[in-house]
C-alpha cells in the first residue's frame, strides 16, 4: 500500500456538506487541521455521530474556551528548552510540534496554535540535561507525534541517547500505529532503527495512541507485528472520551483487540478539562462506571489497564467511585507521595481531581520555574486561565 495523502484543507473533504464546512473554516483558522485519506476511510460518513470523524474532524465546541490551555500545568515542568522533567525517573524531551492526525481532544491542544512552541529543533539542552541526572532511566519523545519525525532524524536522537549509560528505556509517543501505520511497516529503516536499539536490557517503547476498536484494522496489526518483530514493546493509553468511547461495549472490544494483538493495555485517563475540550469530557462517575463495565468484559489481560488523571500533582488513579465518594491514590507523584491513598467527597459533576472538595489538603501547587529555564515561547500557564468554573 502507498503512503497515504494528507489533507490540511476542509474544502477537500468529500463526505462534509458545504454549509458544514462554512462553519468548520472557523475552528481550522484557529486550530491546526491535518489528516490523511487512509484513516478518513475509516470514516461512516452517513453516520454523522462516526466516532472515527469525531477524533479528526473538527467541531464547533472547540470555540468555546471554556477550561485552560494547560489544565496540568506542564509549563512548570520544563527544566531546559524543550524538556521537562516532572517525576524522578522520567523525561520528557519535546521532539515535535507536529502530529499526524491533529485529535481533536487533544490535551496538548494549546500546540495546535501557531503562536506556541514548546518542542525544540535542537534538542542539545534536554539531551544534555538527561546525560547530568543519572536518576533519569527513561525518556519520552512526545510533542506532537515522535514518529512524525524523519527517520534520519529520530535515528540522531535515538543514538545520542543510547550513548547515555543510565538511559535504559525510550518510549515514542505516536499515534502512527493506526493513523498512518503504513509509516511503520513500510520504513525498514525505522524498523531497523528500533533493531539496533531496542535490546534485552534496554528497550524501545512505542506509546500508542488507539482510542477506538475501528482503528485497529489489518494495516495497523501489520504495523504492531513489525515493530514486535524489531523488537519493541507496544502498550495504548487512551483517555475516555464522550461521545466516542464512552461505552462499556466500545470500551471493551477495544482491550480485546488490544490484547489479542499483543499490545498492553496501559492507561485509561479522564480528558483533561482543556480549553476548547468541553464536548468529550464525562464526570469522573461516568468514566469509572463505563471502565468497569468494559473490563467485566474481557480477561485478566485487558484488566490491566489503570484509570488515572493526569494532575498537575501526578497521576491518580481512581480505585473506585461509589456512594458519593471517589477512592483514589498516587500512582506517580511530583511531590513523591507514592501510593498515597485518598477518601474524597464525590459531586455528581465532578469531572477532574481539583472539583473533589478537600482535595488541596493532599498537594502543593507547584511554583512557576524561571523564564530563564524555559522556553522563550513558553506560554504562561497562571495567565492562560480562559474560563472560570
Amino acid at each position: 500500500m502507498a503512503m497515504p495523502k494528507y489533507v490540511t484543507n476542509i474544502d477537500k473533504i468529500e463526505g462534509i456538506s458545504e454549509e458544514e464546512k462554512v462553519k468548520l473554516k472557523k475552528i481550522t483558522e484557529k486550530y491546526v487541521f491535518r489528516v490523511n485519506d487512509y484513516y478518513l476511510n475509516l470514516i461512516d460518513w452517513n453516520d454523522p455521530n462516526d466516532p472515527i470523524r469525531k477524533l479528526v474532524i473538527p467541531n464547533e465546541g472547540e470555540l468555546s474556551e471554556y477550561g485552560r490551555w494547560d489544565a496540568s500545568d506542564e509549563a512548570t515542568n520544563y527544566v531546559v528548552p524543550g524538556c521537562q522533567h516532572k517525576y524522578g525517573t522520567t523525561a520528557l524531551l519535546m521532539v515535535s510540534e507536529v502530529c499526524g492526525a491533529y485529535c481533536r481532544y487533544c490535551f496538548r491542544k494549546r500546540l495546535f496554535r501557531n503562536d506556541i512552541k514548546e518542542a525544540m529543533n535542537d534538542v542539545n539542552p534536554g539531551i544534555e540535561y538527561i546525560a547530568q541526572n543519572p536518576q533519569i532511566n527513561n525518556v519520552l519523545l512526545t510533542g506532537g507525534d515522535s514518529l512524525i519525525l524523519a527517520t534520519k532524524k529520530l535515528r540522531q536522537i535515538i543514538e545520542r541517547l543510547r550513548a547515555i549509560d543510565h538511559v535504559k528505556i525510550i518510549r515514542l509517543g505516536s499515534k502512527m500505529p493506526v493513523f498512518n501505520p503504513m509509516r511503520i511497516y513500510e520504513d525498514e529503516e525505522l524498523l531497523q532503527l528500533i533493531r539496533e536499539y531496542s535490546t534485552p536490557e534496554k528497550r524501545i517503547y512505542v506509546m500508542a495512541h488507539i482510542n477506538h476498536p475501528t482503528e485497529i484494522t489489518k494495516e495497523a496489526k501489520r504495523g504492531f507485528q513489525a515493530l514486535h518483530d524489531a523488537g519493541a514493546i507496544v502498550v495504548n493509553q487512551t483517555p475516555v472520551l464522550k461521545g466516542i468511547n464512552d461505552d462499556p461495549v466500545v470500551l471493551g472490544e477495544l482491550l480485546d483487540k488490544l490484547s489479542w494483538a499483543g499490545v498492553t493495555p496501559y492507561y485509561f485517563f479522564i480528558n483533561r478539562p482543556v480549553a476548547g475540550n468541553n464536548d468529550f469530557v464525562l464526570t469522573l462517575k461516568e468514566a469509572y462506571d463505563i471502565v468497569e463495565q468494559a473490563k467485566a468484559r474481557t480477561s485478566g489481560l485487558g484488566k490491566r489497564v489503570r484509570l488515572s488523571m493526569s494532575h498537575t500533582s501526578g497521576k491518580i488513579e481512581i480505585l473506585a467511585v461509589e456512594d458519593g465518594k471517589a477512592y483514589l491514590k498516587y500512582h506517580q507523584s511530583r511531590d513523591n507521595v507514592y501510593g498515597k491513598f485518598m477518601v474524597l467527597d464525590c459531586p455528581e459533576n465532578a469531572a477532574w481531581f481539583d472539583d473533589l472538595p478537600g482535595n488541596e489538603k493532599y498537594w502543593n501547587a507547584p511554583k512557576k520555574k524561571s523564564e530563564d529555564i524555559i522556553s522563550a515561547n513558553e506560554f504562561i500557564a497562571e495567565k492562560e486561565l480562559v474560563g472560570t468554573k
